[in-house]
């Protein structure tokens, strides 16, 4: 099983229904998206710069922000299921389907090691990959990726957040950055690995 995080700068790219359509024509019963935040999260940028209300806050604003824009990647491809919990993600799967992860059961009542702007919606991919046991990771940014840059570079521009090395450093599932000009590649690793429904 593949967890595919799609950065919330393809949030007003045509290549957006391009990666949705390739994966869920070829990642049925096999992925996993994740919504990045995009310009929703920026909302809570300006609104906690604006009010000066604390991370938790901002947190907890930012899973909706990841909830939205499952919501628009569902609205532009209705066939994606949107799942909440992992016992939903692993039924969407048995069913064939792609799932959408709607990060909402992350919301804090008190702070914690993920309430901060360090821990973005590409670590929350990397915990999700870690909680299903997925085979691979696969990060897709708006941005050129070239096959040699190294995560701690990347995480030092800023391409992922500061958290990600950390969380994905003894990582049991691969871990690839993609640029949004490589679905053609995607669709061709997916069609080249067995078809296996994910176990309940």
């Amino acid at each position: 099983m593949w967890v595919v995080k799609i950065g919330g700068s393809l949030s007003h790219d045509p290549t957006l229904r391009h990666w949705l359509t390739e994966l869920c024509e070829v990642g049925g019963g096999r992925v996993v998206i994740v919504p990045g935040g995009g310009d929703f999260a920026d909302k809570v940028r300006q609104y906690q710069s604006e009010w000066s209300f604390d991370d938790l806050a901002a947190h907890n604003m930012c899973l909706l922000a990841m909830t939205q824009y499952a919501l628009l990647m569902q609205g532009v491809l209705p066939e994606l299921v949107l799942a909440s919990s992992e016992a939903k993600i692993r039924r969407t799967l048995r069913d064939g389907h792609v799932a959408v992860w709607v990060p909402t059961a992350l919301m804090r009542d008190t702070p914690d090691a993920m309430s901060n702007w360090d821990t973005t919606s590409d670590s929350l991919a990397a915990w999700l990959s870690t909680m299903l046991n997925a085979e691979r990771l696969v990060v897709v940014k708006s941005c050129p990726i070239a096959a040699d840059d190294q995560l701690d570079t990347l995480a030092a521009a800023g391409v992922v957040d500061r958290r990600f090395v950390e969380y994905v450093h003894d990582a049991n599932y691969v871990v690839e950055l993609f640029d949004k000009n490589n679905v053609a590649l995607m669709r061709d690793r997916l069609l080249n690995i067995p078809v296996t429904r994910f176990a309940s």
